[in-house]
């Protein structure tokens, strides 16, 4: 099954209401922009990050315009240093590939071993952008409902100020 699907499928499964937005491949939230994606709601940017041994893995989710302080969340989450992490082990714990990062990864993590954490200005947003684990496509959805999809999969969840 596609990976688009399979995500499709699980949100149907739960009853989740979204809307889809297919569109060219994009990589970055400048091209995002260009395309209008941006204007139809709060797309995320999502970072998946390690810490300093690699034995944690994070799944840190921002609105689009917010400055990433890895430091200083680090600090929030009571963690060592925070690092990205490599490709190989995106594809290990998320099944995914660089540019289609996206909460909905968490569907392919079987060990449920990276926790998600978001921004908690996103909990007040009707509608929030991801990719449905290919960026060929941008999901809109509720926060609630995709921080209840994400529990659902087995992973932490954690909504801080960042």
């Amino acid at each position: 099954m596609d990976k688009k699907q399979a995500v499709y499928d699980a949100l149907s499964n739960q009853s989740i209401l979204y809307t889809v937005m297919e569109h060219p491949a994009v990589y970055t939230m400048a091209e995002m922009d260009e395309l209008g994606i941006t204007e139809k709601g709060e797309v995320v940017k999502n970072l998946f990050v390690r810490n300093a041994k690699g034995k944690v893995h994070y799944l840190i989710i921002l609105p689009k315009d917010k400055k990433a302080d890895l430091k200083g969340i680090a600090a929030k989450l009571g963690s060592t240093a925070l690092s990205f992490a490599s490709e190989q082990r995106l594809e290990k714990h998320l099944g995914l590939t660089k540019g289609s990062v996206s909460p909905m990864g968490v569907i392919n993590n079987a060990a449920h071993d990276v926790i998600v954490v978001f921004d908690k200005s996103l909990e007040r947003e009707d509608k929030i952008g991801v990719h449905p684990n290919d960026n060929t496509a941008t999901l809109w959805l509720r926060f609630e409902d995709l921080k209840r999809f994400v529990e659902s999969c087995g992973n932490q969840v954690q909504v801080i100020d960042l």
